[in-house]
């Protein structure tokens, strides 16, 4: 396995709760931060340059009704405007529950945000984003409004156009943006789609959290969903999925969230540990609660989400400085 290092430390006043990448035009690192540990530090996104320090670039606009801001998965659309799932409720807050946004940002070099646009409200918990010809392609983690007969848990993909505006979704399947839907098996962790991704050719992979299992959703030519298969899963290697990345050779990378870990399929759909912390303040470097991998100019990024314990979960309490680790890659050659 692969020793992560230190890639940098979070200014504590602004970056308490690290979570989601997206690179620029100009081949900088955005983070997103929803700042769960510190509901009053407002959620804000960080810049980082080839010397890997943090600058904060912007704060996302507060929610009219709630006063807050959570933004979670991000990803630039072609005219560099930033898509952001605002996931108001992540923390169970009674009055953010089904206050999720995504949200369309329009930001200058200045870091200030000259142009919103609300794609679509009312979510109960969007947290990955992904873009692909035209199309926003959204996890939804929990959908609690459908209860299957199987009663396990629901969760979803939502699909949404670029330029759509002001979809008030109502988290059931009576949703027309709805795009594929997922049940999630293990019992003890009754958490969904998370993690998303597409591939060179693409294709697109859903990490199903709870299960550990990595969804392969394979489209038809008119963007109906042909199959929705799980491609991969090992629980031995991989205990959730939590945000993925491809390489450029077809390697998927997983933040392996409850096991503070990183794992890894290969093209043909192999798994394996790629890197494991034990509990950590990670301020050496080390994972502490990966939540999402970015390749970024030759290496494994990696932020550390450090808030969620359970009797599944490595971590155990929370620490600041917040932190982001990082995996060489040329270690695999």
């Amino acid at each position: 396995m692969i020793t992560p290092q230190l890639f940098a430390k979070l200014p504590e006043d602004i970056a308490v709760t690290p979570d989601a990448f997206a690179i620029d035009s100009q081949g900088r690192l955005i983070l997103s931060c929803p700042n769960y540990a510190d509901p009053t530090k407002q959620g804000c996104l960080l810049r980082f340059k080839e010397d890997r320090v943090p600058v904060k670039w912007a704060d996302v606009p507060l929610h009219p009704e709630t006063g807050k801001a959570h933004p979670m998965g991000i990803a630039f659309g072609p005219d560099g405007d930033l898509y952001v799932c605002d996931n108001q409720g992540w923390s169970g807050a009674p009055e953010l529950m089904f206050k999720g946004r995504i949200l369309r940002l329009r930001i200058n070099e200045e870091g200030e945000v000259v142009r919103t646009t609300v794609v679509a409200s009312d979510m109960e918990h969007p947290n990955g984003i992904r873009i692909r010809d035209g199309y926003l392609y959204v996890t939804q983690s929990l959908l609690t409004k459908v209860q299957d007969p199987s009663g396990l848990l629901v969760s979803c993909v939502y699909k949404f156009a670029l330029d759509d505006e002001d979809i008030v979704v109502t988290n059931t399947l009576e949703d027309p943006n709805i795009w594929t839907t997922f049940l999630t098996h293990k019992l003890d962790c009754q958490y969904g789609a998370d993690g998303i991704v597409f591939d060179k050719a693409g294709v697109l992979y859903v990490g199903n959290f709870g299960d550990g299992a990595i969804h392969r959703i394979v489209s038809n030519e008119d963007g109906t969903v042909r199959s929705n298969e799980v491609w991969a899963q090992d629980q031995a290697q991989l205990q959730s999925t939590d945000g993925m990345i491809f390489d450029e050779a077809g390697n998927l990378y997983i933040a392996d969230f409850s096991a503070n870990a990183i794992g890894t399929v290969t093209p043909d759909g192999k798994v394996s540990r790629l890197a494991q912390s034990p509990d950590t303040d990670g301020l050496n470097g080390e994972l502490d609660q990966p939540g999402e991998p970015v390749v970024w100019n030759g290496i494994l990024v990696v932020s550390c989400f450090n808030l969620v314990t359970g009797p599944d979960k490595v971590n155990t309490k929370h620490e600041l400085p917040a932190t982001l680790s990082f995996l060489d890659l040329s270690k695999l050659a």
